[in-house]
């Protein structure tokens, strides 16, 4: 078993990188002289993954453009949010209400994935299939986090993911879920941390460690640092 379709989650307003994102989407700006998106869609071809969905509603004619003139040598659909936008669980499951897949790999190009995550990711990827669990969330401690200011999400035990009142993992922007946990949902304006949460009580929500450094785009502040840095 694999994973066949990654989705990759594009819609937002990135209004923490204002004044940049008025006139530029968050996943086009660029990091080490490539998009955010295109170093999203790099690390999936590295996990030999051939389909991608993109979700897109805030200055959706500059991410379509941007993937036409690309020309990746993948099987890459766009997807809008619609009239309103969706959030991250509403935009989910609209991208999955459009493959016949069931098991998917979700990427927030916010963070800039490298090479090293390909082998940690895999290594989640065996373990979702080898337990049959339905949603696996790639973590890191905040240790590593280039942004000190991130305050850790999550706690693990055995790779169950728990919240405690002192948490010292971040989610990284990258899970493995299931389409079946959406079956009682509607396409609309939803979290997926309504689904994660969900998971937590019932002890169903699994972890998987990175010891990667971790890069993310949390603000303009970060942003500007990040770009100093690289």
């Amino acid at each position: 078993m694999k994973i066949n379709t990654a989705l990759i989650l594009c819609a937002g307003y990135g209004k923490r990188l204002n004044p940049l994102t008025l006139v530029e989407p968050k996943p086009l700006l660029k990091v080490n002289k490539i998009t955010l998106l295109e170093n999203c869609i790099n690390l999936t071809k590295s996990l030999g993954i051939k389909k991608i969905i993109i979700n897109t509603f805030y200055l959706k004619e500059k991410i379509e453009r941007f993937v036409e003139i690309r020309k990746f040598d993948l099987d890459i659909k766009i997807i809008n949010d619609g009239k309103e936008i969706l959030n991250t669980g509403g935009g989910i499951l609209n991208m999955m209400n459009s493959s016949n897949d069931s098991d998917f790999l979700i990427l927030n190009p916010d963070t800039v994935w490298n090479q090293g995550y390909v082998e940690k990711i895999k290594g989640m990827e065996d373990f979702y299939f080898t337990n049959q669990i339905k949603n696996i969330l790639l973590l890191v401690n905040k240790n590593l986090s280039f942004d000190k200011k991130l305050k850790g999400d999550f706690n693990l035990l055995k790779n169950t993911i728990k919240k405690d009142l002192q948490n010292d993992l971040i989610y990284t922007g990258c899970q493995i879920i299931n389409k079946s946990l959406f079956e009682s949902l509607l396409v609309n304006n939803f979290s997926i941390s309504r689904i994660w949460n969900e998971l937590i009580n019932k002890n169903e929500l699994y972890g998987y460690e990175s010891l990667e450094s971790f890069y993310h785009l949390t603000n303009l502040e970060v942003y500007k640092e990040l770009l100093k840095n690289n």
